[in-house]
């Protein structure tokens, strides 16, 4: 059917339609428009007479379902701007034939938002290169700042040996490069003084090169070069009238030195001699049955030490778990470690970096056992008279509390928040992630059980999945804890502080 056509079938549509029709069909000769009214417009479905009618119904109710799974809502402009996905999800409704598919409102959104492993592939290849990147350019920084304080201990000052003085106050000599240059006379000469003229190069002394442009003296250089630019500072017409005008047209500028303040300002550095940060990341996939697919604990063990007292020694409390697999850094003794369960250097007059923190340990453990899960979750929708029940519960495993737990569950797109018959907390609808979240600031002893349900229009019950759980704590799962600090030496108590964290990198069920 060529475009012409079709445009010409619906043109005629609207003059076919009139408000006294009980029904939501009109026939001419050859043609059959069965329509539904979406509030101020109308989904039109065209056919021949001979089509089944019943089919067709059922084809329009399943579109009309569709369309307000993806829009909402039902205005022309958020139709307008969801009309790729509207074509692609009819396309999964009504197949090549014209004739309707088997297949449900839910099952046609998770085909439209299915995954493409040939797109992760290429966003891990996009993303890897980023790290790289960003690696080089943190080594190239590294280089960078590294001359620069090599540069600053050879005498002289800063730069090239000697070349702060400026080219302006000492020239080109007829030795070669003057004495305020790069500090290098021809054999015999008596190096030029600071404070007259000395011919220059082709016969320029200093008041010509400045004549030129050139600057006249290294103070004055100096200065020059550290004014550089500055946006919307110091009240400078070019700075400043760029923001205004950028303000004037409706922008949300910030205030640039604020920023700039802000961001300059230096971490709080802790106000122990030795300060310990031990975190574990933690990733869980369980499946809709309630089993676990799989469980990965990641740890580190930090060091900062800012004291006088840099040779230390850390000795834990209790020897580490055998069922976690330990790396130390390379300086760190072994021997000590796994004998004495003592972090501490290989060579104990060695001295700990001060002021930048050194990850002295690493340990990772994997298991499928649901006992060591922290925390179970359950899901169980249902379907019941046009509206999906959905039921989840969650039984808290860790022996330690959990703070901040969230627990996201997708759920179709709605024009109101879904009803809650029962819950243990508090929650959340995410109109703008089409989400349920279930909140609870504290899980302990006290309620380390609990459930939910809440309602929503009949929808497939694989529509509420993934979900996703977020939590942290002030425990670690592989009960790392510090007894004392030492000094290398001996046996004096340094002081110390320590803080532990636990947060979820990924914890899914689906």
């Amino acid at each position: 059917m060529s475009r012409v056509r079709i445009e010409g079938l619906l043109a005629a549509f609207p003059k076919l339609v009139s408000a006294d029709r009980q029904h939501t069909y009109v026939e001419t000769d050859s043609i059959r428009y069965l329509y539904q009214p979406l509030e101020s417009m109308y989904l039109v479905l065209v056919t021949n007479k001979g089509s089944n009618i019943l089919e067709d119904l059922e084809t329009l109710r399943l579109m009309g379902k569709v369309v307000t799974d993806f829009v909402l809502p039902l205005e022309e402009d958020y139709i307008a701007a969801a009309a790729f996905d509207l074509i692609f999800a009819f396309d999964e409704v009504v197949g090549l034939g014209g004739h309707k598919e088997n297949i449900t409102s839910g099952q046609v959104r998770q085909n439209i938002e299915m995954e493409s492993h040939e797109e992760k592939l290429h966003k891990m290849i996009i993303q890897s290169k980023i790290n790289e990147t960003k690696d080089v350019m943190k080594k190239k920084a590294m280089e960078i700042e590294r001359s620069k304080m090599e540069g600053g201990r050879r005498p002289g000052g800063p730069g090239m040996g000697g070349v702060s003085s400026g080219m302006g106050m000492g020239g080109y000599n007829s030795g070669g490069m003057g004495a305020g240059g790069m500090g290098m006379t021809g054999a015999g000469q008596v190096p030029p003084s600071y404070g007259q003229p000395q011919p220059g190069y082709g016969g320029m002394d200093a008041s010509a090169m400045s004549g030129m442009g050139g600057p006249t003296s290294s103070a004055g250089a100096t200065k020059s070069l550290r004014k550089g630019m500055k946006l919307g500072g110091g009240g400078k017409p070019g700075g400043a009238s760029m923001l205004a005008s950028l303000k004037a047209e409706g922008e949300a500028v910030e205030d640039v030195a604020s920023a700039a303040a802000v961001a300059a300002a230096p971490a709080e550095m802790p106000k122990e001699p030795v300060f310990i940060t031990v975190e574990e990341k933690l990733s869980v996939a369980l499946n809709k049955d309630g089993g676990v697919e799989g469980m990965d604990v990641s740890g580190s063990m930090t060091m900062l030490v800012n004291g006088d007292q840099k040779c230390v020694k850390v000795s834990l409390a209790a020897a580490p778990s055998s069922s976690y697999q330990f790396k130390t850094h390379p300086n760190i003794d072994k021997n000590l470690f796994s004998g004495d369960n003592v972090v501490g250097l290989k060579d104990p007059t060695r001295e700990f970096p001060s002021g930048s923190a050194l990850g002295v340990l690493k340990w990772r453990y994997q298991s499928m056992d649901e006992a060591e899960v922290p925390l179970m979750i359950s899901a169980w929708p249902s379907v019941s008279g046009g509206e999906s029940f959905v039921n989840i519960e969650y039984e808290c495993n860790a022996p330690f509390d959990l703070h901040d737990v969230q627990i996201v569950v997708p759920v179709p797109a709605l024009a109101s928040p879904p009803k809650v018959n029962q819950i243990d907390g508090d929650y959340q609808y995410d109109a703008r992630r089409s989400a349920f979240v279930w909140k609870n600031d504290l899980i302990d002893a006290d309620n380390a059980s609990g459930s939910a349900e809440f309602v929503v229009p009949a929808s497939d019950p694989s529509a509420f999945f993934p979900i996703n759980v977020s939590f942290t704590a002030k425990q670690t799962l592989c009960g790392l804890a510090i007894d004392r600090v030492m000094t290398a030496s001996g046996d004096e108590e340094v002081k110390y502080g320590c803080r532990q964290s636990l947060a979820t990198e990924s914890y899914v069920v689906e």
